[in-house]
């Protein structure tokens, strides 16, 4: 049977319904109410991308290699790192696919429907197309089709349209899923149901994953793509000339090892625990960050666009005043605005506010229109008379004597909600023949005004918006003469506010000029929210978008930064980067100076990271072209561990939220390449100095035996092999090179974190001292270390002898004054040309 001709027939016969035997057989043709499908990537297909990642299974090759040499050691060290990231990197998304898996605008409570005569609980997946559902007040509505005959409802809208006030639908009317019934009872039609719904359409536009990469990251990417194209090309050459000469196999591979741990792929480790970090702070301030990436984003924000209602203001009403126009006084007029907001069927927050300020009793009443957002206006009509409220424009045309603009405009302009109430006689019409509302002839009786209730911390919040450089936009559907009143008793300059009307066929050019110089807009519709965000976009604006309805939903992903209030709706919850907890847009603020710390951490951690891998890079360029055998090996690589990645992690979590630095490639730069230069510079001099002379005096006879002893332990070659005095020559030299470079890594920190005037060569001590107890504490744990014979022969180190400390030590303190010239003067960025890319830089 044909769904409308259906809908025909139950129109005259409602009570039959369909019968258990249909609903089965559409259920089986595919015509159920199936919720919509996720789109985001199934468990397996996550971990697999995450696990075997380009990198990974390079890392997996070397390991598989070295393990296969039996380099335990070498393998562990090697793809350790790799698969702790990955892991990381696949819990966050499997935590995101959860919650988008969860993601669904309608609740899963039972619904009422009628089968083989009779009404029958079911969950919404139990419907079918052609199904007859039995709506009372307080259902959702699950499925989209018509009200049949004899039925009519108020319905709850707000979550799709944005507007709080009930909407009369009569039979014919369409009822949308994703709406609530708050009066009246119904039989609908179940037309469109499962993905062909309106909520199954927004639910499956809201499945879609476009979450913007925020800048850190951009960057972040960019420095380890040219990174991996240096190692790359490095990767190439160096090999090639071992092949020429004659490499052995576990050479090569450990060669191979090391190259790509130059890769800095530790920063995406770094990020990932920094965002978790910076979520779990700000959502303990109010702010629940969904997307793990928004932490860092929302620091970005340069303009934040709010509603009024629930955002500026607390969404609850307070009577302001009844001013008294027509042959009633004050009290008399009060009363009857009391008794008329007692007799509404449907109750919003209009009557609710009348109802707490206002004396009155509940009147029979004979009919009732109830407020829509199309009427802009609601009417009571019982045996003593028709009553009305309603907008102050939408009545004037039929209220009887003189205009009433002057009290309308002079209670607008203070930031009130005004209102008219007005009656007429019993025998007035309310309804035309074919019943649809229509405004009699009316009496004025007063004009009404109520107030919003401003948030009390909104003018604080509006005050640091502004010490930040935060611009603030207020995008709502009300007045805007009565926006721009609120926004300015919120401290906002709100010039001349738009209507939305105004904004209509607008081309972009001049739509943007508009929204460039406008603060306040009222009467913007749902649609006009998006267009609005990406004509900011165009600006060159990092956008937060607040929204809490299902119209907003759009909106809120075309934002760089979407922010929902939980008591929003669900679909606007669940898309939104940020949750406000406690509907709070102050929370937004300790958010984005979450954000920031996170930042200035992050790009502290890129310095010393790229740092370390300049470095490395130019000392394995230098001593391969020198022909000293191979600087590192494998597990060398892994003492990273301790000279960067520890030191990163509190670096980060030490942070304090600075602006984000618009240069931070440029300053990168700067820092990096006199450090790399001067540190490769000095390292490469030990370690030819060191293999020099080792392999001289091994290769000499007179060698004493304890030396030999050791070296051979080393190497596991005899000192009678060939290549004996090689082996252990490059062991020695490792060892001090390695030394030193840790060192300098610990000593780094006091560039970047200066204690004192004396380290202020990079930039000015900001008097914070636990980076420099930091560095105290690392040289004497490593200094420690390097004498426990595991740590060394972990590490690939030769045990702590005078000749190394003998040497480094004195290094060290020429490295520090070459670089502390180096940064004072900027000879090496003048050399390079760095300073015009950046300017003065950090002092």
């Amino acid at each position: 049977m044909d769904v409308q001709a259906s809908g025909t027939a139950l129109g005259s016969e409602v009570a039959l319904g369909l019968t258990g035997r249909e609903a089965a057989d559409r259920h089986r043709r595919g015509e159920g109410n199936v919720a919509v499908s996720a789109s985001s990537r199934s468990y397996t297909r996550i971990v697999r991308t995450n696990v075997f990642s380009f990198f990974n299974v390079i890392l997996f090759v070397i390991g598989a290699a070295l393990l296969a040499l039996g380099r335990y050691s070498d393998a562990f060290t090697s793809v350790g790192l790799g698969l702790v990231n990955a892991g990381i990197s696949a819990v966050q998304e499997i935590r995101a696919k959860r919650k988008l898996d969860r993601l669904q605008l309608l609740g899963r409570s039972r619904v009422t429907v009628v089968r083989d005569g009779r009404d029958v609980q079911v969950t919404p997946e139990e419907i079918v197309r052609g199904d007859v559902l039995h709506v009372r007040p307080g259902d959702q509505l699950v499925v989209d089709g018509p009200v049949l005959d004899g039925g009519r409802v108020d319905v709850d809208e707000s979550l799709l349209t944005g507007e709080s006030e009930p909407l009369l639908k009569m039979p014919g009317d369409d009822l949308l899923s994703g709406s609530f019934c708050v009066g009246g009872e119904a039989y609908q039609l179940a037309r469109d149901v499962g993905a062909a719904s309106h909520a199954g359409r927004l639910t499956a536009d809201a499945r879609e994953t476009t979450t913007d990469r925020t800048p850190l990251q951009d960057r972040i990417e960019f420095v380890v793509r040219l990174v991996m194209l240096l190692v790359a090309l490095m990767s190439a050459t160096i090999l090639f000339q071992a092949a020429l000469e004659g490499f052995t196999l576990v050479r090569v591979v450990q060669t191979t090892a090391v190259l790509s741990g130059l890769v800095p792929y530790g920063l995406f480790f770094l990020v990932a625990v920094a965002y978790t970090v910076g979520a779990a702070r700000s959502s303990q301030r109010g702010a629940l960050v969904q997307q793990v990436n928004a932490v860092e984003s929302v620091s970005h924000v340069d303009l934040v666009c709010t509603d009024k209602t629930g955002t500026l203001t607390t969404g609850r009403l307070a009577l302001a005043e009844v001013h008294p126009v027509g042959a009633l006084d004050a009290a008399e007029a009060g009363r009857l605005l009391g008794s008329m907001a007692r007799s509404a069927a449907a109750p919003n927050l209009t009557t609710g506010a009348l109802a707490a300020a206002l004396p009155g009793e509940a009147w029979p009443v004979v009919d009732e229109i109830p407020f829509s957002s199309t009427l802009r206006w609601s009417a009571l009509h019982t045996d003593d008379g028709v009553y009305v409220l309603g907008a102050p424009d939408r009545l004037a045309l039929v209220l009887a004597g003189p205009p009433l603009d002057e009290a309308v405009t002079e209670r607008t302009a203070q930031g009130l909600r005004v209102l008219v109430v007005a009656r007429a006689d019993a025998d007035a019409p309310v309804r035309d023949a074919d019943g649809r509302p229509r405004l009699p002839a009316l009496e004025p009786v007063a004009v009404v005004s109520l107030a919003d209730e401003l948030r009390p911390d909104i003018p604080e919040t509006v005050a640091g918006f502004a010490r930040d450089g935060i611009g603030l936009k207020v995008v709502s559907g009300d007045d805007p003469r009565t926006v721009a009143a609120l926004a300015r008793q919120a401290g906002i300059d709100a010039g001349v506010p738009v209507a939305g009307p105004a904004l209509e066929g607008l081309p972009d050019p001049e739509f943007d000029r508009l929204v460039a110089r406008t603060t306040v807009f009222g009467r913007i519709a749902p649609e006009q929210k998006e267009r609005l965000v990406e004509s900011l976009r165009r600006q060159g604006r990092y956008v937060a978008m607040i929204g809490d309805g299902v119209n907003d939903a759009r909106a809120l992903k075309r934002a760089h930064v979407g922010v929902a209030m939980t008591s929003g709706s669900a679909v606007a919850r669940d898309v939104a980067d940020i949750v406000l907890t406690d509907d709070s847009l102050g929370a937004l603020r300790p958010a984005q100076h979450e954000g920031r710390r996170i930042i200035d951490g992050i790009g502290t951690s890129m310095q010393v990271f790229l740092a370390r891998v300049g470095t490395q890079g130019l000392v394995i360029l230098a001593v391969t072209m020198l022909g000293l055998g191979f600087p590192y090996s494998p597990a060398n690589v892994g003492l990273t561990l301790l000279t960067v990645g520890v030191p990163t992690l509190f670096l980060t979590s030490w942070a304090r939220p600075t602006a984000p630095d618009p240069h931070l490639l440029a300053n990168l730069g700067r820092f990096v390449v006199p450090a790399a230069v001067i540190t490769a510079a000095g390292g490469v001099g030990l370690y030819a100095y060191h293999y020099t002379f080792l392999f001289e005096g091994l290769s000499r006879s007179g060698t004493p035996a304890e030396v030999l002893a050791d070296f051979e332990s080393y190497t596991g070659l005899s000192s009678d092999d060939v290549g004996f005095a090689d082996a252990a020559a490059t062991i020695g030299a490792q060892t001090a090179l390695s030394t030193f470079v840790s060192y300098a890594a610990f000593l780094l920190i006091l560039f970047l974190k200066p204690p004192h005037r004396f380290f202020a060569a990079w930039t000015r001590p900001d008097g914070d001292r636990r980076p420099a107890v930091l560095v105290v504490v690392l040289a004497v744990v490593f200094s420690g270390l390097l004498f426990v014979p595991w740590f060394s022969d972990y590490f690939g180190l030769t045990q702590a002898a005078d000749p190394v400390f003998r040497t480094v030590l004195p290094a060290l303190v020429l490295w520090f004054a070459v670089l502390s010239l180096a940064y004072r003067s900027r000879l090496l960025e003048r050399a390079l040309g760095l300073a015009a890319l950046s300017g003065r830089g950090p002092r």
